[in-house]
């Protein structure tokens, strides 16, 4: 298996093509694949543990979802975003999941909360140790969470697909732009809103944490997008 595509899990024999895509759908929205990494079908086939052919048919897909992209010679990478990109779709997921934060503090259960706090944790302790996957693969447990506990499936399936745009770019977060804040951590807001079953202090404190907390990534952006240029980066 490559090296670098240790991050996938094989799958099952049944419904291959099916399962392939779940899995690299769930590696792009994790953030476990970088902008421009570039991806073969047959390296794929061998982390997943299938033949060529479901591999095939789940990338198409997403190409055609713009998660990943075909360039010439039939390369393929995964697609990252500008930061004009980044910031639209930032204030699309503003409204939306602030949306889903809401339903959520209306609807979620104690057991969902409890399943917050502990991907909460489980980000700080990725974050200590410096583990860019798991944290970036925490930070999405979090979030999705909260659109799940929405109990909005239309909404839901909405969200799930810029994610699968957003999701690379965060692969960015560290080491160059890791989250900050003024206070404490703003997903502590978060669960606080959703014990006190307020929707508007959980959908402003939701807000925070993607505003302030990606700060640094649009600093970062603005940085690769200044010395593209010069260097001849995509």
């Amino acid at each position: 298996m490559s090296e670098t595509l240790g991050f996938l899990s094989q799958v099952g024999r049944d419904n291959l093509s099916g399962r392939v895509y779940a899995e690299l759908r769930a590696g792009l929205m994790e953030g476990r694949m970088a902008p421009g990494q570039r991806l073969k079908i047959r390296d794929l086939a061998v982390a997943l543990g299938v033949s060529e052919t479901p591999v095939r048919e789940a990338v198409m897909q997403l190409v055609r979802e713009r998660a990943l992209r075909m360039e010439a010679a039939r390369a393929i990478t995964v697609a990252g975003l500008t930061l004009d990109q980044y910031l639209e779709l930032r204030s699309i997921r503003l409204e939306l999941e602030g949306l889903a934060a809401e339903a959520a503090a209306r609807r979620i259960t104690p057991a969902e909360i409890e399943a917050l706090a502990v991907a909460h944790a489980d980000l700080a302790a990725a974050e200590e140790a410096g583990d860019a996957h798991a944290a970036n693969r925490a930070n999405w447990r979090f979030h999705h969470g909260i659109h799940r506990a929405a109990a909005m499936p239309e909404l839901l399936a909405i969200i799930e697909g810029i994610w699968l745009r957003n999701g690379p770019t965060l692969a960015h977060l560290y080491p160059h732009a890791r989250p900050s804040y003024p206070g404490r951590h703003r997903h502590l807001d978060v669960l606080d809103g959703l014990r006190a079953r307020d929707p508007a202090a959980t959908r402003k404190a939701l807000a925070a944490d993607m505003v302030e907390g990606g700060a640094g990534l649009v600093r970062r952006l603005k940085e690769l997008e200044a010395a593209a240029p010069t260097r001849g980066a995509a």
